[in-house]
């Protein structure tokens, strides 16, 4: 009887266990709150790491920006220092092919030429002298800056074009220089040859950084310079190149749309300024034509020179005056 009570007792103390073990133990939606529990706690801690290395990767980048804009700008400087270009580089920007020496031989050969017109026209001798001037020093000069500015705005008007084979290139998977060889190959005049040079450039061991500072001495625009710039600040700190470039042509275009409005808006002005100079000569020619002794006292006289050389200072500065007033820069 002692045994059996025994036995009975000890079963249901281990059925009461068993129970109790079974209450006890966690459900499987307690062990999915718990779960959901522990991710909610650790997310936050994650979230903070990951904010933590992208605030760190936004600044190494911020960094490295501002020191290439900081480079930039103090080559900016250094350029503005010395913007004055030689004759030699006003050759090559002109996209001329003689040399300094033929340009010299070329002047003097034209002071000749109009030294000799004066003569043979019966001019007075400082007249003859003014000529021989203007044609050794005023009419080369001249013809330099004037093919100088024409390639520049050629180059100007070509160059969003060429930044859009650049972004449809890269789009396309090929590399930069690639890109500019292409242009290099295809784009019209004078793009094609600056590019070109840009590509051997590169090809004999030059960095991109020196070829384009080389681009930018050839062909002083800032069109060149925010070329150079975008690449430049893509290749130190990264970034989309194709969504830059993209962003730089319609720039670009933006600036040319706004340079014909301007030119628009002051051809009126142009155009009164031209007439203004201009009608002094013709009333001049049409007297002379008509009453030939009447404005001889004014190249015969003292009095009358003098008055020539004030006129003409003054009308000099008029001139001066409304060409900056209509020169507006965009």
């Amino acid at each position: 009887m002692d045994q059996q009570i025994i036995i009975v007792a000890v079963l249901g103390v281990v059925c009461l266990g068993a129970l109790a073990f079974a209450l006890s133990a966690p459900s499987q939606k307690d062990k999915a709150k718990r779960r959901i529990a522990e991710i909610e706690t650790a997310r936050p801690a994650r979230r903070a790491a990951t904010a933590a290395g992208g605030d760190r990767d936004s600044k190494d980048r911020r960094r490295k920006l501002t020191e290439a804009l900081a480079k930039i700008e103090d080559k900016n400087k250094e350029l503005k220092k010395k913007r004055r270009a030689s004759l030699a580089q006003q050759i090559e920007q002109a996209g001329l092919t003689f040399s300094v020496q033929q340009f010299y031989i070329g002047s003097v050969v034209c002071a000749l030429v109009f030294g000799v017109i004066g003569v043979i026209s019966g001019q007075k001798l400082w007249i003859t002298g003014l000529l021989i001037l203007i044609g050794g020093f005023g009419v080369p000069r001249w013809f330099v800056n004037f093919a100088r500015k024409r390639r520049q705005k050629k180059f100007a008007n070509e160059f969003s074009n060429a930044i859009d084979v650049i972004v449809r290139g890269v789009k396309s998977g090929l590399p930069v220089n690639e890109c500019l060889k292409i242009i290099a190959a295809e784009a019209p005049k004078p793009v094609n040859e600056e590019f070109h040079m840009l590509t051997e450039g590169i090809r004999v061991g030059l960095s991109l950084e020196q070829a384009l500072e080389r681009m930018f001495e050839r062909m002083p625009l800032q069109e060149v310079r925010f070329f150079a710039i975008v690449l430049m600040i893509q290749q130190k700190t990264g970034g989309n190149l194709a969504e830059a470039l993209n962003n730089l042509a319609s720039v670009l275009r933006g600036r040319k749309l706004m340079v014909g409005k301007v030119k628009a808006l002051s051809a009126e002005a142009k155009a009164s300024a031209m007439i203004i100079g201009a009608l002094p000569f013709l009333v001049m020619g049409a007297v002379s034509m008509t009453s030939p002794d009447y404005l001889a006292p004014l190249f015969t006289t003292k009095p009358g020179n003098f008055i020539l050389i004030g006129a003409g200072l003054w009308m000099g500065t008029g001139i001066m005056v409304m060409k900056k007033m209509i020169n507006i820069k965009v």
